[in-house]
Protein backbone atom coordinates (compact mmCIF):
# COMPACT_ATOMS: atom_id res chain seq x y z
CA UNK A 1 0.00 0.00 0.00
CA UNK A 2 1.63 3.94 -1.46
CA UNK A 3 2.33 5.99 1.67
CA UNK A 4 -0.07 8.74 2.81
CA UNK A 5 -1.11 11.12 0.07
CA UNK A 6 -1.21 14.46 2.10
CA UNK A 7 -2.78 17.13 1.26
CA UNK A 8 -1.69 20.70 1.98
CA UNK A 9 -2.87 23.97 2.34
CA UNK A 10 -0.71 27.08 2.63
CA UNK A 11 -3.62 29.17 4.12
CA UNK A 12 -3.01 30.32 7.88
CA UNK A 13 -5.07 29.41 11.06
CA UNK A 14 -6.37 33.11 11.77
CA UNK A 15 -7.21 32.30 14.92
CA UNK A 16 -3.07 31.55 16.26
CA UNK A 17 -1.64 34.69 17.07
CA UNK A 18 2.34 35.44 15.16
CA UNK A 19 5.03 33.15 15.96
CA UNK A 20 8.17 34.80 16.68
CA UNK A 21 10.44 34.81 13.45
CA UNK A 22 12.46 31.31 13.50
CA UNK A 23 15.17 32.09 14.84
CA UNK A 24 15.14 35.58 14.67
CA UNK A 25 14.52 35.64 18.66
CA UNK A 26 12.43 38.96 17.58
CA UNK A 27 8.65 39.14 17.32
CA UNK A 28 7.76 39.46 13.26
CA UNK A 29 5.13 39.16 11.11
CA UNK A 30 2.11 36.19 11.18
CA UNK A 31 4.21 33.29 9.92
CA UNK A 32 3.76 30.04 11.34
CA UNK A 33 6.65 28.04 12.64
CA UNK A 34 7.23 24.13 13.02
CA UNK A 35 5.43 22.49 15.77
CA UNK A 36 6.93 20.44 18.52
CA UNK A 37 4.44 17.37 17.41
CA UNK A 38 5.89 17.38 13.95
CA UNK A 39 2.78 19.24 12.50
CA UNK A 40 3.54 21.88 10.44
CA UNK A 41 2.09 25.58 9.39
CA UNK A 42 3.02 27.83 5.95
CA UNK A 43 5.56 29.87 6.20
CA UNK A 44 5.92 31.99 3.76
CA UNK A 45 9.74 32.91 2.79
CA UNK A 46 11.41 33.93 -0.63
CA UNK A 47 14.71 32.98 -0.03
CA UNK A 48 16.88 33.38 -3.54
CA UNK A 49 19.98 31.18 -5.00
CA UNK A 50 21.61 28.58 -2.73
CA UNK A 51 23.34 29.85 0.01
CA UNK A 52 26.64 27.80 -0.01
CA UNK A 53 26.16 27.55 3.73
CA UNK A 54 27.20 24.16 6.17
CA UNK A 55 23.62 23.03 7.19
CA UNK A 56 21.72 25.06 4.72
CA UNK A 57 20.81 25.09 0.48
CA UNK A 58 18.49 27.57 0.41
CA UNK A 59 17.24 28.12 -3.25
CA UNK A 60 16.62 30.94 -4.91
CA UNK A 61 12.52 31.05 -4.70
CA UNK A 62 9.59 32.17 -2.44
CA UNK A 63 8.95 29.10 -0.11
CA UNK A 64 6.07 27.65 2.67
CA UNK A 65 6.13 25.11 5.06
CA UNK A 66 2.99 22.73 3.50
CA UNK A 67 0.64 22.02 6.15
CA UNK A 68 -0.57 18.26 6.87
CA UNK A 69 -4.29 17.75 6.16
CA UNK A 70 -6.19 14.09 6.45
CA UNK A 71 -4.74 11.80 4.18
CA UNK A 72 -6.19 9.02 2.03
CA UNK A 73 -3.70 6.24 2.79
CA UNK A 74 -3.33 3.50 -1.06
CA UNK A 75 -2.84 3.71 -4.05
CA UNK A 76 -5.12 6.67 -5.75
CA UNK A 77 -8.33 5.23 -7.02
CA UNK A 78 -8.14 4.63 -10.73
CA UNK A 79 -4.42 4.61 -10.90
CA UNK A 80 -3.85 0.91 -9.80
CA UNK A 81 -2.21 0.08 -13.24
CA UNK A 82 -0.06 3.50 -13.17
CA UNK A 83 1.35 2.45 -10.07
CA UNK A 84 1.64 -1.60 -10.38
CA UNK A 85 5.23 -1.27 -11.60
CA UNK A 86 6.45 0.73 -8.75
CA UNK A 87 4.61 -2.09 -6.74
CA UNK A 88 6.44 -4.88 -9.12
CA UNK A 89 9.58 -3.20 -8.40
CA UNK A 90 9.38 -2.22 -4.60
CA UNK A 91 8.39 -6.10 -3.87
CA UNK A 92 11.29 -7.56 -6.28
CA UNK A 93 14.04 -5.51 -4.54
CA UNK A 94 12.27 -6.39 -1.28
CA UNK A 95 11.70 -10.17 -1.30
CA UNK A 96 14.82 -10.84 -4.00
CA UNK A 97 17.26 -8.96 -4.06
CA UNK A 98 20.61 -10.74 -2.99
CA UNK A 99 23.10 -8.13 -3.17
CA UNK A 100 22.20 -7.56 1.00
CA UNK A 101 20.26 -6.39 3.15
CA UNK A 102 17.43 -3.67 2.29
CA UNK A 103 16.62 -1.11 4.39
CA UNK A 104 12.59 -0.35 3.27
CA UNK A 105 13.00 3.10 4.27
CA UNK A 106 16.20 3.43 2.23
CA UNK A 107 14.02 2.45 -1.10
CA UNK A 108 10.65 4.64 0.07
CA UNK A 109 13.67 7.88 0.74
CA UNK A 110 14.72 7.02 -2.81
CA UNK A 111 11.19 6.78 -4.46
CA UNK A 112 10.84 10.25 -3.41
CA UNK A 113 13.55 11.47 -4.59
CA UNK A 114 12.94 10.22 -8.05
CA UNK A 115 9.72 11.38 -8.36
CA UNK A 116 11.01 14.88 -7.29
CA UNK A 117 13.77 14.95 -9.21
CA UNK A 118 11.59 13.37 -11.87
CA UNK A 119 10.08 17.05 -12.32
CA UNK A 120 13.12 18.29 -13.72
CA UNK A 121 12.92 21.28 -11.65
CA UNK A 122 16.24 22.82 -10.22
CA UNK A 123 13.92 24.68 -7.22
CA UNK A 124 12.44 21.42 -6.20
CA UNK A 125 14.08 18.70 -4.56
CA UNK A 126 14.16 16.08 -1.71
CA UNK A 127 16.26 16.00 1.00
CA UNK A 128 17.13 13.65 3.75
CA UNK A 129 16.18 14.02 7.30
CA UNK A 130 19.17 15.70 8.38
CA UNK A 131 19.48 18.08 5.42
CA UNK A 132 15.63 18.68 6.01
CA UNK A 133 16.94 19.81 9.74
CA UNK A 134 19.81 21.77 8.83
CA UNK A 135 17.93 23.82 6.21
CA UNK A 136 15.72 24.94 8.76
CA UNK A 137 18.47 25.83 10.91
CA UNK A 138 20.18 27.58 8.09
CA UNK A 139 17.22 29.83 7.91
CA UNK A 140 18.11 31.48 11.27
CA UNK A 141 20.66 33.88 9.08
CA UNK A 142 23.89 31.69 11.03
CA UNK A 143 25.57 29.67 8.65
CA UNK A 144 28.64 27.35 8.61
CA UNK A 145 29.83 27.88 5.46
CA UNK A 146 31.73 29.40 2.73
CA UNK A 147 29.30 32.43 2.82
CA UNK A 148 28.22 32.73 -1.04
CA UNK A 149 25.03 32.69 -3.04
CA UNK A 150 25.13 30.64 -6.01
CA UNK A 151 22.70 30.00 -9.29
CA UNK A 152 22.59 28.65 -12.71
CA UNK A 153 23.34 30.01 -16.31
CA UNK A 154 23.65 28.83 -19.83
CA UNK A 155 27.26 29.58 -21.44
CA UNK A 156 25.55 32.80 -23.34
CA UNK A 157 25.01 34.18 -19.84
CA UNK A 158 21.22 33.93 -19.29
CA UNK A 159 19.67 32.61 -16.41
CA UNK A 160 19.30 28.83 -16.41
CA UNK A 161 16.74 27.03 -14.48
CA UNK A 162 17.80 23.22 -15.15
CA UNK A 163 18.39 19.95 -13.21
CA UNK A 164 21.47 18.86 -14.04
CA UNK A 165 25.04 21.27 -13.89
CA UNK A 166 27.08 20.23 -17.72
CA UNK A 167 28.18 22.32 -20.74
CA UNK A 168 24.66 23.89 -21.29
CA UNK A 169 24.21 23.95 -17.41
CA UNK A 170 26.71 26.53 -15.47
CA UNK A 171 27.16 26.49 -11.82
CA UNK A 172 27.81 30.68 -11.15
CA UNK A 173 27.98 32.92 -7.95
CA UNK A 174 25.45 35.28 -7.83
CA UNK A 175 27.47 37.22 -4.67
CA UNK A 176 29.44 36.48 -1.95
CA UNK A 177 28.07 37.89 1.11
CA UNK A 178 29.14 40.51 3.04
CA UNK A 179 32.91 39.57 5.15
CA UNK A 180 31.95 35.96 4.06
CA UNK A 181 35.40 33.69 3.73
CA UNK A 182 34.30 33.66 -0.10
CA UNK A 183 34.53 37.36 -0.17
CA UNK A 184 37.90 37.43 1.63
CA UNK A 185 38.80 34.95 -0.80
CA UNK A 186 38.31 36.56 -3.33
CA UNK A 187 34.81 34.87 -5.01
CA UNK A 188 33.04 37.38 -7.20
CA UNK A 189 29.61 38.03 -8.94
CA UNK A 190 29.36 36.04 -12.33
CA UNK A 191 32.10 33.23 -11.37
CA UNK A 192 31.74 30.59 -13.07
CA UNK A 193 32.46 27.05 -10.60
CA UNK A 194 34.22 24.69 -12.76
CA UNK A 195 34.92 22.04 -10.03
CA UNK A 196 34.97 21.11 -6.49
CA UNK A 197 38.03 20.18 -4.55
CA UNK A 198 39.50 19.42 -8.33
CA UNK A 199 36.52 17.18 -9.37
CA UNK A 200 33.89 17.77 -12.50
CA UNK A 201 30.57 19.16 -11.68
CA UNK A 202 28.79 17.54 -14.77
CA UNK A 203 26.28 15.14 -14.28
CA UNK A 204 25.82 16.67 -10.58
CA UNK A 205 22.47 18.51 -9.67
CA UNK A 206 22.49 21.68 -7.93
CA UNK A 207 22.22 20.16 -4.72
CA UNK A 208 24.72 18.02 -4.80
CA UNK A 209 27.23 20.75 -5.97
CA UNK A 210 26.05 22.59 -3.21
CA UNK A 211 27.06 19.32 -0.84
CA UNK A 212 30.61 19.23 -2.08
CA UNK A 213 31.07 23.15 -1.43
CA UNK A 214 29.13 23.42 2.65
CA UNK A 215 31.04 21.71 5.63
CA UNK A 216 31.72 23.27 9.39
CA UNK A 217 33.97 25.70 10.76
CA UNK A 218 38.04 25.11 9.97
CA UNK A 219 37.58 22.83 7.07
CA UNK A 220 38.89 23.85 3.27
CA UNK A 221 37.53 23.75 0.38
CA UNK A 222 38.80 24.39 -3.22
CA UNK A 223 37.07 26.52 -5.76
CA UNK A 224 37.96 25.97 -9.80
CA UNK A 225 36.97 29.14 -10.89
CA UNK A 226 36.24 30.52 -14.43
CA UNK A 227 35.89 34.53 -14.46
CA UNK A 228 34.82 36.75 -17.55
CA UNK A 229 35.80 33.54 -20.15
CA UNK A 230 39.39 33.56 -18.85
CA UNK A 231 41.39 30.52 -17.67
CA UNK A 232 40.41 28.90 -15.13
CA UNK A 233 42.19 29.44 -11.26
CA UNK A 234 42.02 27.63 -8.06
CA UNK A 235 41.05 29.47 -4.82
CA UNK A 236 40.77 27.61 -1.63
CA UNK A 237 38.31 28.70 1.09
CA UNK A 238 38.33 27.82 4.65
CA UNK A 239 34.72 27.96 5.72
CA UNK A 240 33.58 29.66 9.17
CA UNK A 241 30.54 30.71 10.83
CA UNK A 242 28.50 33.41 9.13
CA UNK A 243 26.60 36.00 10.56
CA UNK A 244 24.70 38.14 8.49
CA UNK A 245 23.97 41.82 8.79
CA UNK A 246 21.30 42.44 7.05
CA UNK A 247 20.42 46.26 7.10
CA UNK A 248 23.55 48.90 6.76
CA UNK A 249 22.45 52.90 6.85
CA UNK A 250 24.59 55.52 6.21
CA UNK A 251 24.37 59.27 5.44
CA UNK A 252 25.81 60.23 1.72
CA UNK A 253 26.29 63.32 -0.75
CA UNK A 254 27.24 65.65 2.66
CA UNK A 255 24.26 64.15 4.28
CA UNK A 256 21.64 65.28 1.24
CA UNK A 257 21.02 61.55 0.75
CA UNK A 258 19.92 58.86 2.84
CA UNK A 259 21.16 55.43 2.05
CA UNK A 260 20.05 51.68 3.46
CA UNK A 261 21.26 49.03 2.09
CA UNK A 262 19.87 45.48 2.71
CA UNK A 263 21.09 42.56 2.07
CA UNK A 264 19.16 39.90 3.27
CA UNK A 265 14.62 39.55 4.28
CA UNK A 266 14.25 37.87 6.90
CA UNK A 267 11.76 39.27 9.48
CA UNK A 268 14.49 41.19 11.77
CA UNK A 269 15.99 42.72 8.77
CA UNK A 270 12.24 44.30 7.89
CA UNK A 271 11.94 45.82 11.22
CA UNK A 272 15.51 47.03 11.80
CA UNK A 273 14.86 48.73 7.91
CA UNK A 274 11.78 50.13 8.93
CA UNK A 275 13.48 51.94 12.18
CA UNK A 276 16.71 53.52 10.25
CA UNK A 277 14.07 54.32 7.47
CA UNK A 278 11.66 56.29 10.02
CA UNK A 279 14.82 57.84 11.72
CA UNK A 280 15.83 59.39 8.37
CA UNK A 281 12.64 60.84 7.68
CA UNK A 282 11.68 62.07 11.01
CA UNK A 283 14.79 64.19 10.56
CA UNK A 284 13.81 65.39 7.40
CA UNK A 285 15.58 63.09 4.79
CA UNK A 286 13.70 63.62 1.60
CA UNK A 287 16.08 61.22 -1.04
CA UNK A 288 16.44 57.81 0.05
CA UNK A 289 18.68 55.50 -1.85
CA UNK A 290 17.79 51.65 -1.11
CA UNK A 291 20.36 49.20 -2.21
CA UNK A 292 19.58 45.94 -3.07
CA UNK A 293 22.57 44.80 -5.01
CA UNK A 294 23.86 41.12 -3.91
CA UNK A 295 20.68 40.95 -2.26
CA UNK A 296 19.41 36.74 -2.76
CA UNK A 297 15.95 37.26 -0.94
CA UNK A 298 14.19 35.63 2.21
CA UNK A 299 10.55 36.02 3.80
CA UNK A 300 8.27 37.63 1.89
CA UNK A 301 6.75 39.08 4.87
CA UNK A 302 9.34 40.99 5.29
CA UNK A 303 9.44 42.04 1.40
CA UNK A 304 6.12 42.89 1.88
CA UNK A 305 7.03 44.95 4.91
CA UNK A 306 9.72 46.85 3.24
CA UNK A 307 8.03 47.48 0.36
CA UNK A 308 5.01 49.11 2.07
CA UNK A 309 7.44 51.86 3.74
CA UNK A 310 7.08 53.49 0.52
CA UNK A 311 3.73 51.99 -1.45
CA UNK A 312 0.70 52.97 0.64
CA UNK A 313 -1.44 51.10 -1.00
CA UNK A 314 -2.68 48.28 -3.32
CA UNK A 315 -0.82 45.18 -4.86
CA UNK A 316 2.89 44.81 -3.58
CA UNK A 317 2.70 41.17 -5.34
CA UNK A 318 0.59 38.72 -6.71
CA UNK A 319 0.72 35.07 -6.46
CA UNK A 320 -0.74 32.37 -9.13
CA UNK A 321 -1.16 28.83 -8.11
CA UNK A 322 -1.11 25.43 -10.23
CA UNK A 323 -4.93 26.62 -11.09
CA UNK A 324 -4.34 29.90 -12.57
CA UNK A 325 -5.99 31.39 -9.63
CA UNK A 326 -4.01 34.69 -8.56
CA UNK A 327 -4.48 36.40 -5.03
CA UNK A 328 -2.99 39.68 -4.36
CA UNK A 329 -0.75 40.24 -1.72
CA UNK A 330 -1.68 44.02 -0.55
CA UNK A 331 0.58 47.52 0.91
CA UNK A 332 0.82 47.00 4.78
CA UNK A 333 -0.79 50.08 6.14
CA UNK A 334 1.01 52.84 8.19
CA UNK A 335 4.13 52.97 5.85
CA UNK A 336 6.61 55.63 6.90
CA UNK A 337 8.07 56.95 3.48
CA UNK A 338 4.93 56.68 1.06
CA UNK A 339 4.87 60.83 0.63
CA UNK A 340 5.66 61.18 -2.59
CA UNK A 341 7.57 64.38 -2.46
CA UNK A 342 10.05 61.34 -0.37
CA UNK A 343 12.49 60.67 -3.89
CA UNK A 344 13.31 56.84 -3.92
CA UNK A 345 16.23 55.26 -6.17
CA UNK A 346 16.78 51.53 -5.56
CA UNK A 347 20.00 49.62 -6.69
CA UNK A 348 19.76 45.99 -8.49
CA UNK A 349 21.94 43.95 -10.11
CA UNK A 350 22.47 40.15 -11.19
CA UNK A 351 22.55 39.36 -7.35
CA UNK A 352 19.04 40.95 -7.09
CA UNK A 353 16.96 37.98 -6.82
CA UNK A 354 13.28 36.82 -5.40
CA UNK A 355 12.80 39.09 -2.26
CA UNK A 356 14.96 41.76 -3.87
CA UNK A 357 12.88 41.06 -6.82
CA UNK A 358 9.88 41.48 -5.46
CA UNK A 359 10.39 45.19 -3.70
CA UNK A 360 12.34 46.74 -6.88
CA UNK A 361 9.80 45.25 -9.40
CA UNK A 362 6.58 46.76 -6.86
CA UNK A 363 8.35 50.37 -6.63
CA UNK A 364 9.27 50.45 -10.52
CA UNK A 365 5.38 49.07 -11.26
CA UNK A 366 3.73 51.51 -9.15
CA UNK A 367 6.52 54.38 -9.74
CA UNK A 368 7.40 55.03 -6.37
CA UNK A 369 11.33 54.14 -7.31
CA UNK A 370 13.78 54.67 -10.56
CA UNK A 371 15.70 51.25 -10.42
CA UNK A 372 19.34 51.93 -11.56
CA UNK A 373 21.87 49.08 -12.45
CA UNK A 374 22.15 45.98 -14.01
CA UNK A 375 19.33 43.57 -14.97
CA UNK A 376 17.93 41.59 -11.71
CA UNK A 377 18.37 37.98 -11.43
CA UNK A 378 15.00 36.70 -12.77
CA UNK A 379 13.72 34.44 -9.71
CA UNK A 380 10.05 34.23 -9.76
CA UNK A 381 8.43 30.57 -8.37
CA UNK A 382 7.34 30.00 -5.21
CA UNK A 383 8.62 26.96 -3.03
CA UNK A 384 6.38 25.15 -0.28
CA UNK A 385 8.48 22.89 1.85
CA UNK A 386 6.85 19.76 2.81
CA UNK A 387 8.46 17.51 6.00
CA UNK A 388 7.47 13.83 6.07
CA UNK A 389 6.45 11.46 8.51
CA UNK A 390 8.15 8.62 10.12
CA UNK A 391 11.96 10.57 9.70
CA UNK A 392 11.84 10.52 6.01
CA UNK A 393 12.87 14.08 5.92
CA UNK A 394 11.18 16.09 3.45
CA UNK A 395 10.92 18.21 0.15
CA UNK A 396 11.06 21.37 -1.34
CA UNK A 397 8.15 21.37 -4.15
CA UNK A 398 7.24 24.77 -6.29
CA UNK A 399 3.63 25.30 -6.11
CA UNK A 400 3.00 28.98 -7.46
CA UNK A 401 4.26 31.75 -9.23
CA UNK A 402 4.54 35.66 -8.21
CA UNK A 403 4.17 38.48 -10.05
CA UNK A 404 4.48 42.37 -9.93
CA UNK A 405 1.67 44.66 -9.13
CA UNK A 406 1.34 44.76 -13.05
CA UNK A 407 1.42 40.91 -13.45
CA UNK A 408 4.78 40.77 -14.90
CA UNK A 409 6.40 37.26 -14.82
CA UNK A 410 10.11 38.18 -14.47
CA UNK A 411 11.58 34.20 -14.23
CA UNK A 412 14.08 33.98 -16.30
CA UNK A 413 14.05 37.50 -17.17
CA UNK A 414 14.65 39.47 -14.09
CA UNK A 415 13.97 43.17 -14.16
CA UNK A 416 15.51 45.67 -16.60
CA UNK A 417 16.39 48.79 -14.18
CA UNK A 418 14.89 52.55 -15.34
CA UNK A 419 18.48 53.81 -15.52
CA UNK A 420 20.59 50.91 -16.98
CA UNK A 421 24.39 51.15 -15.64
CA UNK A 422 27.20 48.83 -16.71
CA UNK A 423 29.59 47.90 -14.19
CA UNK A 424 33.62 47.24 -15.66
CA UNK A 425 34.93 43.79 -14.15
CA UNK A 426 37.80 45.91 -13.89
CA UNK A 427 36.63 48.55 -11.39
CA UNK A 428 38.37 49.14 -8.39
CA UNK A 429 36.79 48.71 -5.03
CA UNK A 430 36.78 52.36 -3.77
CA UNK A 431 34.61 52.83 -7.14
CA UNK A 432 30.77 52.48 -7.58
CA UNK A 433 29.41 53.69 -10.79
CA UNK A 434 25.94 52.47 -10.20
CA UNK A 435 25.87 54.92 -6.58
CA UNK A 436 27.36 57.36 -8.22
CA UNK A 437 24.71 57.74 -11.14
CA UNK A 438 22.00 57.32 -8.49
CA UNK A 439 23.67 60.58 -6.46
CA UNK A 440 23.74 62.05 -9.90
CA UNK A 441 19.96 61.68 -10.51
CA UNK A 442 19.72 63.27 -6.95
CA UNK A 443 22.00 66.23 -7.84
CA UNK A 444 24.30 65.18 -5.26
CA UNK A 445 27.77 65.13 -5.91
CA UNK A 446 28.41 61.17 -6.49
CA UNK A 447 32.18 61.30 -4.61
CA UNK A 448 30.77 63.15 -0.91
CA UNK A 449 30.75 60.81 2.38
CA UNK A 450 30.77 57.43 0.09
CA UNK A 451 32.65 56.03 3.47
CA UNK A 452 30.62 57.85 6.21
Amino acid sequence: MLPPDPERSMTPDPADPADPADGAGEPGPARERVRPNGGVRPIHLALVVVALLAGAALFLSGFSLGARTAATPGTPAGEEQLWAPFWDTYHAISERYAGGEVDPKKLVEGAIKGMVEALGDPYSSYLTPEEYRQTLQGISGQFEGIGAEIGTKRPDGTTAACSQLGQDCLLVVVAPLDGSPALKAGIRPGDVIDRIDGQSLGGLTVDEAVRRIRGPKGTTVTLTVVRDGGAPFDLTITRDVIIQHEVISKDLAGGQVGYIRVTGFSDNAAVEFVKVLAADVRAGQRKIVLDLRGNPGGFVTAARKIASQFIASGPIYWQEDARGDQVATEAEPGGVATDPSIRVVALIDQGSASASEIVAGALQDTKRATLVGERSFGKGTVQEWQPLENDTGGFRLTVAKWLTPNKRWIHHVGLTPDVPVAVPADTPPDQDPVLDRALQLFGAQAALDRAA
